[in-house]
C-alpha cells in the first residue's frame, strides 16, 4: 500500500490513508478468528497480544473482517485505524461461532445504499430482485409469475430434498435442521456444524456488505429479521460452503464436535471457494446489473 506520512506526534508516525490505497473487498483476506487477547495500536498498525503475551501485527488494510470471540478487548485507537483501513469487526461466540453483532464501517457515499432501498421499497422491482437470486438456485423458467411466498415455497422444498440428499451421499442419519437459540449444544453434530458455520458465513457476508455501502437491514426475501440481506445472500452460498461440509465432517467427528476441524476446513472452503471475489459480482447481479458467466469452483 502505497501511502504518505501525514506528521509525528512524539514517537507516533500518523499515515494518511485513503480509499483509493486500499484493496476492494475481493483482494482481501476474508476474515481472521481471534480470542483471549487485546488488539492495540501501534505507531500506526494494529498489533494482537494473546494471552501469553505473544505479540503478532495485523495486516489489516489487506483483512476483510476480523471475527473478535470470547476474552478479547479493543482499544479506541484501533477501532479508529481499524476503520479507516475499512476493515470491520465482528463479535462472535466460540464453539459456534454465533453471530453477536457487527461494528459499522463508513463508508466513501450513500449511492449503494440509496438503489437498495429504491429497490426495496418497490414492490415490482423488489420481487424481480428475489426471483434473479431465486434463479440462482431454481429454474428459471418456473419461477415467472410466482409470488414471494411461492418461490419461499419452492426454495423449502428443494432444500429438504438437498438435505437429504447430502444425508445419503455421506451416509448420515438426518432428522431435518433444527436449531434452539441458545441450546446450540442440544444439536446433533450436523446440526451444530450447520450452526456454526452458517454463523461464521453472516459475519463475513455482514462485513463485505457493510464495506460496499449496502445494508444487512434491507432484504428483499427474508424479513422480520435483524440481517434479512444477509440471510438472502448467504442462501447463495450455504449449499456449498455450510451443508456440504456439514454432512462431510459428520462422521469424522464420531459423536464429538470440534470447533478447531470445523473452524479449520471452513476457513480452507471460503478461499477455496473466493467468496469475497463472488460477493460484489452476485450483489450487482442480483440488484439488476449484468448477467456474468459463472465459474465457480465448489
Amino acid at each position: 500500500m502505497s501511502t504518505k506520512p501525514e506528521k509525528a506526534t512524539g514517537n507516533r508516525l500518523l499515515i494518511k490513508v485513503t480509499r483509493e490505497t486500499l484493496p476492494q473487498v475481493k483482494e482481501k483476506y476474508p476474515f481472521i478468528y481471534l480470542e483471549r487477547g487485546r488488539l492495540e495500536i501501534d505507531d500506526s498498525s494494529i498489533k494482537w497480544i494473546d494471552c501469553d503475551k505473544n505479540v503478532v501485527r495485523l495486516p489489516i488494510a489487506t483483512i476483510n473482517c476480523l471475527l473478535l470471540g470470547p476474552g478479547t478487548s479493543l482499544t479506541h485507537e484501533a477501532v479508529k485505524v481499524m476503520a479507516a483501513a475499512n476493515c470491520s469487526v465482528c463479535w462472535v461466540g466460540e464453539d459456534s461461532l454465533l453471530f453477536y453483532a457487527a461494528g459499522i464501517t463508513p463508508t466513501a457515499d450513500s449511492r449503494n445504499l440509496r438503489r437498495q432501498m429504491q429497490l426495496a421499497t418497490d414492490k415490482k422491482k423488489s420481487i424481480e430482485v428475489a426471483r434473479r437470486m431465486f434463479a440462482r438456485r431454481l429454474p428459471p423458467e418456473e419461477l415467472k409469475g410466482k409470488s414471494l411466498k411461492e418461490m419461499m415455497g419452492m426454495e423449502g422444498y428443494r432444500m429438504r430434498q438437498f438435505y437429504e440428499e447430502k444425508a445419503q451421499e455421506y451416509g448420515v442419519g438426518w432428522k431435518g435442521r433444527r436449531y434452539v437459540p441458545g441450546k446450540f449444544e442440544m444439536g446433533d453434530i450436523t446440526n451444530q456444524v450447520l450452526t456454526s458455520t452458517n454463523a461464521a458465513l453472516y459475519s463475513i457476508l455482514c462485513s463485505a456488505v457493510h464495506s460496499m455501502g449496502y445494508s444487512p437491514h434491507i432484504g428483499f426475501i427474508h424479513s422480520g429479521s435483524p440481517l434479512p440481506f444477509i440471510y438472502d445472500l448467504a442462501d447463495l452460498y450455504k449449499e456449498d460452503l455450510c451443508v456440504d461440509l456439514a454432512f462431510s465432517l459428520t462422521l469424522e467427528m464420531a459423536g464429538r464436535y470440534n470447533r478447531q476441524k470445523v473452524s479449520s476446513a471452513f476457513r480452507k472452503r471460503v478461499i477455496k471457494m473466493d467468496i469475497l471475489a463472488r460477493i460484489g459480482p452476485d450483489l450487482e447481479e442480483a440488484l439488476g446489473g449484468k448477467l456474468r458467466a459463472r465459474r465457480y469452483s465448489k
